[in-house]
Protein backbone atom coordinates (compact mmCIF):
# COMPACT_ATOMS: atom_id res chain seq x y z
CA UNK A 1 0.00 0.00 0.00
CA UNK A 2 1.37 3.31 -1.17
CA UNK A 3 1.54 6.23 1.62
CA UNK A 4 0.85 10.14 0.24
CA UNK A 5 0.82 13.08 2.32
CA UNK A 6 -1.83 15.26 1.07
CA UNK A 7 -2.56 18.89 2.06
CA UNK A 8 -6.60 18.73 0.57
CA UNK A 9 -8.31 17.24 -2.53
CA UNK A 10 -11.70 19.62 -3.65
CA UNK A 11 -13.94 19.49 -6.85
CA UNK A 12 -14.44 21.66 -8.83
CA UNK A 13 -11.52 23.60 -9.10
CA UNK A 14 -11.77 26.38 -11.77
CA UNK A 15 -8.83 28.56 -11.51
CA UNK A 16 -5.67 26.09 -11.95
CA UNK A 17 -6.57 24.90 -15.57
CA UNK A 18 -9.22 24.94 -17.89
CA UNK A 19 -12.94 23.45 -16.77
CA UNK A 20 -13.58 22.49 -13.58
CA UNK A 21 -10.51 20.18 -12.65
CA UNK A 22 -9.88 18.01 -9.76
CA UNK A 23 -7.47 19.30 -7.25
CA UNK A 24 -4.82 17.94 -5.33
CA UNK A 25 -2.47 19.49 -3.11
CA UNK A 26 0.25 17.55 -1.47
CA UNK A 27 1.79 18.00 1.45
CA UNK A 28 5.58 18.90 1.96
CA UNK A 29 7.73 21.24 -0.15
CA UNK A 30 11.38 21.20 0.55
CA UNK A 31 11.69 24.33 -2.03
CA UNK A 32 9.91 26.85 0.22
CA UNK A 33 9.96 30.15 -2.82
CA UNK A 34 9.87 33.39 -0.87
CA UNK A 35 6.32 35.05 -1.75
CA UNK A 36 4.33 31.27 -1.69
CA UNK A 37 0.71 31.77 -0.50
CA UNK A 38 0.58 28.11 0.49
CA UNK A 39 3.31 27.82 3.40
CA UNK A 40 0.63 25.43 5.18
CA UNK A 41 1.86 22.91 2.56
CA UNK A 42 5.20 23.00 3.39
CA UNK A 43 5.78 21.03 6.54
CA UNK A 44 6.44 17.40 6.37
CA UNK A 45 4.61 14.52 8.33
CA UNK A 46 0.78 16.11 8.17
CA UNK A 47 -2.37 14.52 6.18
CA UNK A 48 -0.45 11.10 5.68
CA UNK A 49 -3.22 8.66 3.99
CA UNK A 50 -2.79 5.74 1.32
CA UNK A 51 -3.21 6.34 -2.48
CA UNK A 52 -5.79 3.89 -2.61
CA UNK A 53 -7.95 6.13 0.14
CA UNK A 54 -7.25 8.75 -2.17
CA UNK A 55 -8.87 7.14 -4.91
CA UNK A 56 -11.63 5.88 -3.17
CA UNK A 57 -12.68 10.32 -2.69
CA UNK A 58 -11.64 10.75 -6.08
CA UNK A 59 -13.50 8.61 -8.32
CA UNK A 60 -16.89 9.73 -8.10
CA UNK A 61 -15.67 13.40 -9.34
CA UNK A 62 -12.92 12.18 -11.93
CA UNK A 63 -16.31 10.92 -14.01
CA UNK A 64 -17.64 14.50 -14.25
CA UNK A 65 -14.12 16.19 -14.09
CA UNK A 66 -12.82 18.22 -17.44
CA UNK A 67 -9.07 17.25 -15.80
CA UNK A 68 -7.06 16.72 -12.41
CA UNK A 69 -3.84 19.26 -11.25
CA UNK A 70 -1.94 18.42 -8.58
CA UNK A 71 -0.13 21.00 -6.90
CA UNK A 72 1.21 21.51 -3.41
CA UNK A 73 3.48 21.35 -1.58
CA UNK A 74 6.17 20.15 -3.90
CA UNK A 75 4.47 16.59 -5.80
CA UNK A 76 8.13 15.57 -7.28
CA UNK A 77 9.43 15.63 -3.44
CA UNK A 78 6.94 12.13 -3.16
CA UNK A 79 7.83 10.69 -6.35
CA UNK A 80 6.93 7.16 -5.69
CA UNK A 81 3.22 8.57 -4.58
CA UNK A 82 2.99 10.46 -7.79
CA UNK A 83 3.73 8.23 -9.97
CA UNK A 84 0.82 5.87 -8.14
CA UNK A 85 -1.56 8.32 -7.67
CA UNK A 86 -1.45 9.11 -11.51
CA UNK A 87 -1.24 5.56 -12.25
CA UNK A 88 -4.47 4.82 -11.15
CA UNK A 89 -6.23 8.27 -11.91
CA UNK A 90 -4.98 6.72 -15.69
CA UNK A 91 -6.73 3.29 -15.00
CA UNK A 92 -10.03 4.83 -14.36
CA UNK A 93 -10.60 8.49 -16.47
CA UNK A 94 -9.62 9.92 -19.39
CA UNK A 95 -8.53 13.24 -18.29
CA UNK A 96 -6.10 15.90 -18.77
CA UNK A 97 -3.57 16.23 -15.67
CA UNK A 98 -1.69 19.40 -15.19
CA UNK A 99 1.44 19.18 -12.16
CA UNK A 100 2.54 22.63 -11.24
CA UNK A 101 6.08 22.15 -9.79
CA UNK A 102 8.86 24.61 -8.33
CA UNK A 103 11.03 22.75 -9.78
CA UNK A 104 12.76 23.13 -13.21
CA UNK A 105 11.72 20.59 -15.94
CA UNK A 106 15.60 19.14 -16.18
CA UNK A 107 15.14 18.45 -12.64
CA UNK A 108 12.59 16.28 -12.88
CA UNK A 109 13.48 14.88 -16.55
CA UNK A 110 14.27 11.67 -14.97
CA UNK A 111 10.25 11.06 -13.72
CA UNK A 112 9.16 11.75 -16.81
CA UNK A 113 10.98 9.65 -18.65
CA UNK A 114 9.83 7.41 -15.97
CA UNK A 115 6.68 7.34 -16.32
CA UNK A 116 5.85 8.54 -19.63
CA UNK A 117 2.26 9.68 -20.80
CA UNK A 118 1.11 10.05 -16.74
CA UNK A 119 1.51 14.48 -16.81
CA UNK A 120 -0.03 15.73 -19.46
CA UNK A 121 0.84 19.67 -18.94
CA UNK A 122 4.12 20.11 -16.41
CA UNK A 123 4.17 24.04 -14.74
CA UNK A 124 7.82 24.12 -13.59
CA UNK A 125 10.16 26.80 -11.85
CA UNK A 126 10.28 27.96 -8.99
CA UNK A 127 8.14 31.22 -7.83
CA UNK A 128 9.93 34.58 -8.55
CA UNK A 129 8.00 37.52 -6.73
CA UNK A 130 10.79 39.65 -8.31
CA UNK A 131 9.85 38.82 -11.60
CA UNK A 132 6.64 40.31 -13.14
CA UNK A 133 2.91 38.46 -12.80
CA UNK A 134 1.48 39.12 -16.36
CA UNK A 135 1.14 35.44 -17.44
CA UNK A 136 -2.28 33.64 -16.96
CA UNK A 137 -2.48 31.02 -14.87
CA UNK A 138 1.31 31.58 -13.03
CA UNK A 139 2.64 33.04 -9.90
CA UNK A 140 5.20 34.67 -11.80
CA UNK A 141 6.46 35.11 -15.86
CA UNK A 142 9.30 33.02 -15.06
CA UNK A 143 6.94 29.87 -15.03
CA UNK A 144 7.13 28.03 -17.84
CA UNK A 145 4.35 25.48 -18.97
CA UNK A 146 5.66 22.70 -20.81
CA UNK A 147 2.87 20.66 -23.22
CA UNK A 148 3.75 16.90 -22.87
CA UNK A 149 1.38 14.92 -24.58
CA UNK A 150 -1.01 15.05 -27.60
CA UNK A 151 -4.37 15.90 -24.87
CA UNK A 152 -1.54 17.99 -23.30
CA UNK A 153 -1.35 20.23 -26.68
CA UNK A 154 -5.46 20.56 -26.91
CA UNK A 155 -6.20 20.84 -23.06
CA UNK A 156 -3.47 23.29 -22.26
CA UNK A 157 -2.55 25.69 -25.30
CA UNK A 158 -4.72 28.38 -23.76
CA UNK A 159 -2.74 28.82 -20.75
CA UNK A 160 -0.08 30.15 -22.46
CA UNK A 161 -1.87 33.75 -22.37
CA UNK A 162 -1.41 36.92 -21.10
CA UNK A 163 -3.33 37.44 -17.95
CA UNK A 164 -6.93 38.40 -18.49
CA UNK A 165 -9.50 40.23 -16.29
CA UNK A 166 -11.39 37.22 -16.29
CA UNK A 167 -8.42 35.25 -14.54
CA UNK A 168 -8.66 37.18 -11.45
CA UNK A 169 -10.68 35.44 -9.81
CA UNK A 170 -10.32 33.01 -6.89
CA UNK A 171 -12.33 29.44 -5.94
CA UNK A 172 -14.27 29.35 -2.67
CA UNK A 173 -13.81 26.05 -0.58
CA UNK A 174 -15.96 25.11 2.33
CA UNK A 175 -15.01 22.74 4.93
CA UNK A 176 -17.93 21.31 7.17
CA UNK A 177 -16.61 23.35 10.12
CA UNK A 178 -17.45 26.66 8.38
CA UNK A 179 -13.89 26.98 7.15
CA UNK A 180 -13.62 29.14 3.88
CA UNK A 181 -10.65 28.35 1.67
CA UNK A 182 -9.44 30.13 -1.28
CA UNK A 183 -8.12 28.29 -4.21
CA UNK A 184 -6.21 30.13 -7.25
CA UNK A 185 -3.33 32.29 -8.40
CA UNK A 186 -3.95 35.89 -6.91
CA UNK A 187 -2.09 39.20 -8.10
CA UNK A 188 0.43 40.03 -5.26
CA UNK A 189 -1.15 41.51 -2.29
CA UNK A 190 -4.74 40.97 -3.69
CA UNK A 191 -4.88 38.04 -0.33
CA UNK A 192 -3.89 41.09 2.15
CA UNK A 193 -6.29 43.37 0.22
CA UNK A 194 -9.33 41.31 0.65
CA UNK A 195 -7.99 40.66 4.29
CA UNK A 196 -8.22 44.43 5.20
CA UNK A 197 -11.95 44.10 3.19
CA UNK A 198 -12.98 41.25 5.63
CA UNK A 199 -11.70 43.00 8.68
CA UNK A 200 -13.49 46.52 8.28
CA UNK A 201 -17.23 44.40 8.08
CA UNK A 202 -15.79 42.33 11.04
CA UNK A 203 -14.51 38.80 10.09
CA UNK A 204 -11.21 37.70 9.92
CA UNK A 205 -9.25 35.96 7.31
CA UNK A 206 -5.69 33.98 7.87
CA UNK A 207 -3.10 34.32 4.87
CA UNK A 208 -0.82 31.55 4.60
CA UNK A 209 1.87 33.35 2.61
CA UNK A 210 5.50 33.86 3.60
CA UNK A 211 7.89 36.68 3.23
CA UNK A 212 9.30 37.30 0.28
Amino acid sequence: MTTIALSRLHFPVTTLGPGQRVGIWFQGCSIRCPGCISVDTWPIGRGITSVSEVMRVLIPWLSKADGVTVSGGEPFDQPEALRELLDQIRNVAKVSVLVYSGYRRDQVAWWLDLCPGLVDGLMADPLDVTASQTLAFRGSDNQRLHLLTPLGLTAFKSMNRMLANDDRHLDAMFDSDGTVWFTGIPLRGDLGRLRAMLAAAGHRMSITEGEA
